[in-house]
């Protein structure tokens, strides 16, 4: 059995204008030491696919339906009290900038120390040498356990908060952008980082992203979402040698091939739909270059193309015939 398991997974904000459909039937499978990588554009869905997971969405969204299974039981069904007890020690997450999420009159260790303390009722003694232990394992000096965190750099404080993540040793990582805001270097750094302990821990992880760039060196899998659904999924080096949906193929040549010709990268035409009223039929269509008829009229069924290769086009390649 699957670690992770979503099933038809649907989450809307109401809003003044409207219910925004967000995330909109997404099912996936994730097993123990396993990476996905979730891309897309900006405003796909992607962050709300995690809070979705977490339970942590804002008061204006709300899971209406499917499942979210996470070693045999469901989050979506959990009570809040349940939920509390289940989160750090079962499953965390590494936000986007989490590393302002730092109290700043706090020192980061008592920090990390408070979320050891509540989930695993050990002394301050035992929660410090784990503390301790979590800053060797993200390679920061011990010695820096009392200090600030306006003590640290970006990339360090970022590494506190991975290490506060792992604290009670999760089954599953959520990382939602994780290394936005940090240089280049730095990136890599914490990235390497990630994937190596979630390979050493076995842990799941899921990273969110919306650079095709990095998928390569970190993921087993990735998933392809595009206004609010999943529109290819499958091992990593199929769906980025092999793409078959005519998004996945433009998200990959907005990117540059450092080791290919210098030539003009090129952008995908139009904007991504309003999810108040999104397009009939396949979502991508207003921008698609082989839209034909049935894209307008019937949402697209995912097509096997083998290996677990999965796509949600009508001509099951990618290129309608």
């Amino acid at each position: 059995m699957e670690l992770l398991e979503i099933n038809n997974l649907v989450t809307n904000f109401t809003i003044k204008a409207g219910v925004v459909q967000a995330v909109n039937g997404v099912g996936f499978s994730l097993g123990k030491g396993e990476t996905l990588g979730v891309v897309g554009e900006s405003g796909c869905g992607k962050s709300t696919l995690a809070l979705s997971i977490a339970r942590l969405l804002p008061k204006e969204g709300k899971s209406t339906g499917g499942e979210v299974i996470l070693d045999g039981t469901d989050l979506l069904k959990l009570s809040d009290e349940e939920l509390r007890q289940r989160r750090w020690k079962d499953f965390s997450i590494v936000f986007q900038g989490a590393m302002n999420a730092l109290n700043p009159v706090m020192k980061v260790g008592e920090q990390i120390s408070e979320v050891i303390m509540l989930h695993e009722k050990c002394t301050p003694k035992a929660a410090k040498e784990k503390v301790i232990e979590l800053f060797e394992l993200v390679e920061i000096d011990k010695a820096r356990v009392n200090n600030y965190p306006h003590e640290f750099s970006g990339g360090m404080k970022q590494r506190v908060m991975i290490a506060m993540a792992l604290a009670c040793s999760p089954k599953l990582l959520i990382g939602d952008e994780p290394t936005t805001g940090l240089d280049v270097i730095v990136q890599a750094q914490i990235l390497d980082l990630l994937r190596r302990l979630c390979s050493s821990k076995d842990m799941a992880f899921i990273l969110i992203t919306h650079d095709l760039s990095i998928l390569s060196e970190i993921a087993d899998k990735v998933a392809v979402m595009y206004a609010g659904n999943i529109v290819e999924i499958g091992k990593t080096e199929d769906v980025l040698q092999k793409s078959a949906h005519p998004y996945t193929r433009k998200l990959a040549e907005s990117f540059p091939d450092v080791n290919g010709k210098r030539e003009m990268v090129s952008s995908i035409p139009g904007t991504p739909p309003n999810l108040i009223n999104p397009p009939h039929g396949c979502r991508f269509h207003p921008r698609c270059e082989s839209t034909c008829d049935i894209c307008r009229t019937e949402v697209p069924e995912y097509q096997d193309l083998g290996n677990g290769h999965l796509v949600a086009c009508h001509s099951g390649s990618g290129v309608l015939k």
